[in-house]
C-alpha cells in the first residue's frame, strides 16, 4: 500500500450528527473533507433530554464543527440532490467529490446556530418549570426519557404520556417495557397506551388535548417526542432513488457503501441494517466507513476492506439522573447500575473524548 496520496480524494460527508460528525473527523487529515450541514454545530443528541431541564447540560453537549473539525470545510446548507460527481445544496453549490458518505440521520428541523439551540434549550426549562402539568407525546427512548426526566427534577408537577402503541419502548423487549411502565407509574407519570393525541386541530394556548380514546387530558404545555421523519426525502428523484427502501431507508452492503454504488456510502439512522438505531452503533459505522475510505484513497484492494455486523439487541435508555433500564442480549436490568453507565452524564464525557473535544472546549 502506497505511504501517501499524491492528490488528496474529495470526500463528501453530507449531515453532521454523530456518525457524520466522527467521520469527518476521522478523515480531515487523510483528504479533502467538506462536510455538509444545515447547522454549525454537532450535537449529542442522545443527552438533549437532560439540557431540557438543566440548559446549562447543552453547553458541553452542543459543539461547533470547526472546535472538532479543523481541517476541512463546513458548509452549512441543506443538500438538495446528488450526481454521479456533485452534491447540490440549497445555497445553490455544487460540490464536486470523489467519495460520498450520507449520514442524514432524522429530519429534525434545529436552528441554524448554536446559541439559537442554547436558547431553544433555557425556552423549554422556563416552560417546564413554569408548568404544573405537562403531556409527553411518543413512548420511545425520547418521550420516555423526557418523561422520567421532568419526573425526577419536578416531581410536584402532573406528567401524562401518551403512546399511540400498547407497549412503551416498543423496539426493545417486553420485560423492558414493563419494567419501564412500572418505573414511571411510581413516578406518578400518567401513562395512556394505545392512543394518539390529535396536535393538528389543537389551537396554542389551548391546555385541553383530546386523546383517540375519547380520553381529556389537561397541560400547560406539550411536547412531541414521535413520528420524526427519516432525512433521506432529497435523495428522492436522485441518482439514489432505486437504493432507498419504501419506508425511506438507505440499501447498503457489508462494507456500508450504498447499493450499487463503489465510491458512496451511508451510515447511521438511515441505513437498513436490522439493529436498533442508537448513537453506540452509528459511531461504528463511522469507524468502519473512515478505515474502508483510508483504505481505497490510498490504493488498497476492495478485498480487504472492513465489514460491519450488525449490532446486538442492546440499548440503554435513562430514566431521570439515576436509573435507566437496559436491554443486553444476556439480560434487562433497570436501575442504579445501567444508570450509572449512562443517565449521570449522558455518555457526554465519552463523547466528547472520541470526538476529541477537550474539557475546556466549549465552542463558546
Amino acid at each position: 500500500m502506497a505511504s501517501k496520496v499524491e492528490k488528496k480524494s474529495k470526500v463528501v460527508v453530507v449531515g453532521g450528527g454523530i456518525a457524520g460528525a466522527l467521520l469527518a473527523k476521522s478523515l480531515q487529515f487523510h483528504a479533502d473533507v467538506v462536510l455538509i450541514d444545515p447547522k454549525e454545530y454537532f450535537e449529542i443528541t442522545y443527552a438533549n433530554l437532560r439540557a431540557k431541564v438543566e440548559p446549562s447540560f447543552a453547553e458541553r453537549s452542543v459543539v461547533k464543527h470547526s472546535d472538532y473539525f479543523t481541517k476541512g470545510r463546513i458548509v452549512v446548507a441543506y443538500a438538495s440532490g446528488v450526481t454521479e460527481t456533485e452534491v447540490l445544496t440549497s445555497n445553490g453549490e455544487c460540490i464536486p467529490y470523489d467519495y460520498l458518505v450520507i449520514a442524514t440521520g432524522n429530519d429534525d428541523s434545529y436552528p441554524k446556530s448554536r446559541s439559537k439551540r442554547l436558547e431553544q434549550y433555557q425556552e423549554d426549562f422556563a416552560n417546564i418549570k413554569s408548568a404544573d402539568s405537562v403531556l409527553v407525546i411518543g413512548g420511545g427512548s425520547t418521550g420516555v426519557e423526557l418523561a422520567g426526566e421532568i419526573a425526577v427534577d419536578f416531581p410536584e408537577k402532573k406528567v401524562t404520556l401518551v403512546h399511540k402503541n400498547t407497549r412503551l419502548l416498543d423496539f426493545m423487549g417486553q420485560k423492558a417495557s414493563s419494567k419501564t411502565l412500572d418505573w414511571l407509574v411510581s413516578k406518578n407519570v400518567k401513562v395512556i397506551l394505545g392512543q394518539t393525541v390529535d396536535l393538528k386541530s389543537h389551537q396554542d394556548g389551548d391546555k385541553v388535548y383530546k386523546t383517540s380514546g375519547g380520553e381529556t387530558i389537561i397541560a400547560d404545555c406539550h411536547f412531541f417526542c414521535a413520528g420524526i421523519p427519516l432525512g433521506t426525502k432529497w435523495l428522492k428523484e436522485s441518482i439514489l432513488d432505486d437504493a432507498l427502501t419504501d419506508g425511506g431507508r438507505v440499501m447498503v452492503d457489508q462494507h456500508l457503501r450504498v447499493k450499487g454504488r463503489k465510491n458512496i456510502f451511508a451510515i447511521g439512522d438511515i441505513t437498513d441494517i436490522l439493529e436498533i438505531k442508537q448513537g453506540l452503533f452509528a459511531m461504528q459505522h463511522a469507524n468502519v466507513t473512515a478505515k474502508n475510505l483510508k483504505l481505497l484513497m490510498y490504493g488498497g484492494k476492495e478485498s480487504k476492506m472492513a465489514t460491519y455486523k450488525a449490532g446486538p439487541d442492546m440499548a440503554i435508555v435513562s430514566l431521570g439522573r439515576k436509573d435507566a433500564v437496559m436491554q443486553s442480549p444476556m439480560s434487562t436490568m433497570i436501575g442504579r447500575i445501567p444508570g450509572f453507565m449512562k443517565s449521570s452524564d449522558q455518555f457526554v464525557g465519552k463523547t466528547r473524548k472520541q470526538m476529541g473535544i477537550d474539557a475546556s472546549c466549549f465552542g463558546l
